[in-house]
């Protein structure tokens, strides 16, 4: 009798658990039935690009806008029939910053623990003490209008952290920064899930969610048309590549012959590189690909496993780049 533990997380273990998500705005439908599966302690990265139901999503999700269709439930609380426990749970930063630009950093924050209830107190303290963690302490006194993009992105997560929600919605947070600033807040988004928050980020990134995301839901037209680890995804739609630069490039034909043996395909040559692109089966078989080489006395100068990238995974999922703008743009919730 096996005994063990089954190892598939089960409701309980969802932060976010939605079934048939459905938003219309008047015929059309900005999200089409899509499910949703957050667990407890991971990010989750909502994958699609400008236009795709993103946002609407994540605004039915956080009561900002009622559902139409389907249900969901955040720590299994009803969306729909309990939106006060469900915003006491969440904490929710967009793609534009909600901040007053006529108030400095510590009173936005001050405002923020106020309307949330905390005392005069408490709200200065936690304010101060975002502000340090957010590397802001120098610019507390500065009125947001002088603030970079950057730095307003920092303060409005900032925000979004006062009452300390155990789950995070984060709205492309960082469409428009600098790559400088991008890292800046993949390490933050990094440490809050280390301290135990939940986050579920939507990006038109394709390296933001590589980097960050456990796991990966590709949304396209408001449908969700894959999910799964990043490396799920890339060995869904072709086999990894052994990149392999020979010293001696006239060597490539006879490198293919050695291929060919071992994995009976032949590769594609780059003779003006010196090079062979070969297609592996399994990973696993680059060694042996390479042992190969190394038995027929031919000397590598480079070798590297690629794996497709999540731009040639959008390209097979829906048969357009990510970058690519639909014409429901102008209908996705801001």
């Amino acid at each position: 009798m096996d005994n063990t533990t089954p190892s598939h997380p089960t409701a309980a273990d969802h932060a976010v658990d939605a079934s048939g998500l459905v938003k219309r705005f008047d015929d059309f439908r900005a999200v089409d039935g899509v499910d949703l599966q957050v667990r407890r302690g991971e990010v989750f990265g909502v994958l699609g690009p400008n236009g795709a139901g993103k946002t609407t999503m994540l605004s039915m999700l956080a009561t900002l806008l009622p559902i139409d269709g389907g249900s969901a439930r955040v720590f299994g609380v009803d969306v729909a029939s309990d939106p006060h426990r469900v915003r006491q749970l969440v904490g929710v930063t967009g793609q534009y910053a909600s901040v007053d630009e006529n108030l400095t950093a510590a009173e936005n924050l001050y405002l923020f623990g106020r309307l949330l209830g905390l005392s005069r107190v408490h709200a200065r303290t936690t304010g101060a003490n975002l502000l340090e963690r957010f590397g802001l302490t120098g610019a507390a006194d500065r009125k947001i209008a002088q603030f970079s993009g950057g730095m307003r992105r920092r303060l409005d997560l900032a925000a979004s952290l006062i009452a300390r929600p155990p789950l995070i919605f984060l709205d492309e947070p960082t469409t428009g920064l600098d790559p400088r600033t991008r890292g800046q807040m993949w390490e933050t988004i990094r440490e809050l899930v280390a301290q135990g928050s939940t986050i579920l980020l939507t990006t038109q990134y394709l390296d933001e969610a590589d980097q960050l995301a456990d796991r990966i839901a590709v949304i396209d037209r408001g449908r969700k048309v894959a999910e799964g680890t990043s490396d799920e995804l890339k060995s869904s739609v072709g086999n990894s590549t052994l990149q392999v630069r020979l010293t001696d490039r006239d060597a490539a034909g006879h490198a293919a012959t050695v291929v060919e043996r071992v994995l009976g395909e032949s590769p594609v040559l780059t003779p003006e590189a010196g090079g062979l692109s070969i297609a592996l089966p399994d990973p696993n078989r680059a060694a042996d690909v390479l042992i190969a080489l190394r038995e027929a006395a031919l000397t590598i100068n480079t070798a590297a496993v690629q794996q497709p990238t999540l731009d040639e995974v959008f390209l097979a999922l829906t048969g357009h780049h990510s970058e690519h703008d639909t014409d429901i743009e102008n209908e996705e919730v801001a």
